[in-house]
């Protein structure tokens, strides 16, 4: 019901995401809020396919409400051995407006996702604005394994807000001001590792305005992402993200993180100890079962504010899964790079 006063630079970096753009240029063209206070950059991190074509294309069909000259696309321009914070840098450097807004092109923007934003910078008068990402789901056992990991990823990053120790973000809906980005020198100090271009600038905003680092808990402004398609995929995902753990600064992400994988660790050992006949079976049930049932508490909560019902039989086959799985990403990722949008990066 308040008047929108807050003005926005969305940004929008894009690599052969041809297979992709279609979802998003759509809800880009349905958000509701006053053409003249919002601009959307798309930068061009050198695609091979037709993204350009469709994205011209798209607008040209179908002129979004936005102020004229508004939808621009531009050029990455490449200064580091990120590409993502090359983009930013790029785009914020000629971006308009006073909040700059992050996403994905592979996303789903909320009809009132800039209204959403607005009514709560008025309300708090943050600095930068953490918000929702959940995944698009069809129900196979494989989009629900990465459902349940991300879940989680998502309640501990409401929760770390919640005790007032963030020490998470996704970059898919990350909103913050111009301002702030100047103040804390971009990226500087972390342009050497590829991803990392969300975490880190949280850090370095924490340590400079810990009070105006805000959590935006609402379904109006939840972006929805996409699964990975393949297990390769999925493991390249997550060898990026961690990648950048080594990084860290914030002293409890690290806690939470090293015990997490700790749990994960112990319950394999466990269960080759049962195996050998070095444990009783009944043992390692027993922990599992509390393991589980602790996760259950935590993400259960969080799936209900992202829409999304757990498949108990897929949440029980995932946590048999889990373990191996991240204790397997933890190791690989010690002595071996990535891949990120056909391009190799070093560990």
């Amino acid at each position: 019901s308040t008047t929108a006063t807050s003005s926005f630079s969305i940004i929008i970096p894009f690599r052969n995401e041809a297979g992709n753009l279609s979802e998003l240029l759509q809800s880009l063209s349905n958000l509701h809020y006053p053409k003249h206070l919002f601009e959307i950059l798309f930068v061009n991190d050198a695609s091979e396919d037709n993204s350009v074509e469709i994205i011209n294309a798209f607008f040209n069909e179908k002129p979004i409400d936005c102020a004229l000259n508004n939808i621009r696309i531009i050029n990455n321009i490449r200064n580091s051995n990120s590409p993502k914070k090359d983009a930013i840098t790029t785009a914020i450097n000629i971006a308009q407006y006073e909040w700059i807004i992050t996403t994905d092109a592979d996303c789903n923007v909320p009809i009132m996702w800039l209204k959403t934003l607005d009514a709560f910078i008025q309300t708090n008068n943050p600095k930068m604005i953490v918000a929702p990402v959940t995944y698009s789901n069809n129900k196979t056992f494989f989009q629900d394994f990465q459902l349940l990991d991300f879940l989680s990823l998502q309640s501990a990053t409401i929760a770390g807000f919640g005790i007032k120790k963030p020490f998470l973000c996704n970059g898919a809906n990350l909103a913050y001001k111009k301002g702030l980005f100047n103040i804390v020198n971009g990226f500087e100090g972390n342009t050497n590792i590829a991803s990392g271009d969300d975490i880190f600038l949280m850090e370095k905003s924490l340590q400079k305005y810990p009070k105006k680092i805000l959590y935006l808990k609402s379904k109006h402004a939840l972006v929805i992402t996409k699964p990975q398609p393949s297990v390769k995929d999925l493991i390249q995902q997550r060898l990026r993200w961690a990648a950048k753990t080594s990084a860290y600064n914030n002293v409890f992400g690290k806690f939470v993180g090293l015990t997490v994988l700790f749990m994960n660790a112990l319950i394999i050992v466990l269960a080759l100890l049962s195996i050998i006949g070095a444990l009783r079976f009944e043992l390692l049930v027993l922990f599992f079962a509390l393991k589980f049932f602790l996760d259950v508490i935590l993400i259960n909560k969080s799936a209900r504010f992202f829409n999304q019902p757990l498949n108990f039989i897929s949440y029980v086959m995932s946590s048999l899964l889990y373990p191996f799985f991240s204790v397997f990403i933890a190791v690989y990722s010690v002595f071996f790079g990535f891949k990120w949008k056909d391009r190799g990066f070093k560990k």
